[in-house]
Formats: structure tokens, sequence, C-alpha cells
């Protein structure tokens, strides 16, 4: 029978037994396929992080790797979790505005130096010490605000499904060179096309944004434009709860 995942992510607790001395010595550990999974992630992606390859950093056998974690899917969801309690804790100190905005920035630097969280998505990490804890520093940035429990947890989940979007879009956001080039081939081949009196709010604002985007796009600048938008949307809530 494969190892539950549930008591893997709490492996370190007290409650749960220590693995058993019987049979050959082992080689390994959870943690130390974890660690070197996460190392394969960090320098190659997600996609890198085959039993194969995590198994070639410990100098194991892959097949190994088995009788510790059960499955790939079971590996990434202790590397996120491992992700999670890793982070260093967002400020509690200073107004709610203050508070959520620390929270936000601290998830999207995470993004931005573990691009890979942004491809793992699986439901069962919520039950991990670190997902757990990670949750609950971050519901205390509501402190004083008169949220409901309720509340409180959708109004983080609204500024954490927002920092995910922005990461995923500036991940995905292509270089400056990169779009001036599409751009001086696509551009006169488009103008052959498009008829601006057919579309003129669309031909406008469009070409004033791609001069804007051009010249001065950054993807900080975005995330930072979004994200007071963001506290915007939530000010008007807490403001009614006062």
């Amino acid at each position: 029978m494969p190892p539950d995942l549930t008591d893997l992510l709490w492996r370190d607790h007290p409650a749960v037994p220590p693995p058993s001395r019987r049979g050959p010595k082992r080689r390994t550990s959870v943690s130390a396929i974890v660690d070197a999974a996460l190392a394969v992630a960090d320098r190659d992606g997600l996609a890198a992080v085959v039993m194969r390859d995590v198994a070639a950093v410990l100098d194991v056998p892959p097949m190994s790797l088995y009788t510790y974690v059960g499955s790939r899917d079971d590996l990434i969801v202790l590397m996120v979790d491992a992700a999670h309690a890793a982070m260093p804790p967002s400020t509690v100190e200073g107004s709610w505005r203050y508070r959520v905005r620390a929270v936000a920035e601290a998830n999207h630097e995470l993004y931005r130096t573990r691009p890979w969280l942004l491809d793992a998505v699986d439901d069962r990490v919520a039950v991990g010490p670190g997902t757990i804890a990670k949750y609950d520093r971050e519901l205390r940035a509501f402190d004083g605000t008169g949220l409901t429990d309720v509340e409180r947890d959708a109004a983080l989940s609204f500024v954490l499904d927002y920092v995910r979007s922005a990461a995923d879009r500036a991940r995905r956001t292509p270089t400056t060179a990169a779009a001036q080039e599409f751009w001086a081939h696509a551009g006169p081949r488009l103008a052959g096309y498009l008829d601006p009196s057919a579309v003129p709010l669309a031909a406008r604002v469009g070409a004033a944004a791609g001069e804007h985007q051009q010249a001065a796009y950054s993807a900080e600048r975005a995330f930072a434009f979004g994200l007071a938008r963001t506290l915007d949307g939530l000010a008007a809530l807490i403001e009614r709860r006062a």
C-alpha cells in the first residue's frame, strides 16, 4: 500500500510514528526526496520533476522512491507545502491595507522565485502544515476589518487569485524585444485588414495602449496598479462593516 499523503505531509508531527527499522537500511527520506524535487523544479520547472531525475539527484533507484512517496502527484503536493512552509512570515503590523498588501507582495515574490508553483494545482495541498500555517498568517491580515469569517476567507482568496493571475500574466508576457519584433512584422499587415471606422474605439484605445506598453510596460507597475484596485474593492466592503 502506498504511503498516505496526509501522513507524509505531517511526517514531522509527534503523532506520526517513525518509520520501521526492519528490513534493508533506508537510503533516503521523504524530506530528502522533497528537497531534491524542489531543486529540480527551481532549476528546470515542474515538468522536469520526474521520479527518474529526482532519484538521480539522490543516487537511488527510481522505483525505490515509491516506497517513500506514492506518486509524482503526491510528491508535487509535498513540494508545494514545503514551499509554503519556507515563506518568511508577512507583517502583521500597520493598517489592514498595509498588511494585505504585504501578503500580496510576499506571494508575488514566491511566484517570481518559484514560477513552477503556477503549474502546481492540487486541492489536497490544503491539508499540509505549511499551507495551513500560511493560511492562518494571511487571514490575520484582515484583523480589525469587521469581516465575518466567511468574508475573511473570500477576501483572502480574492487577493491571492489576483496575485496568481498577475504572476501568470507576467510569466507569459513576451519580452519587449520579442513584442517589438512581432508588431514590426504584424502591424503593417494588420493595417491592411483593419478598418478603423468599423471599430473606432478599439482602434484608438488599442493604438494608445500599444504605444504606451512598448515604451513603458512594466510587469511590476502593472501588478502594483492591479493590486491597488483590488485593495480599493475590499475597502468598499470593509468601510460598510465599520
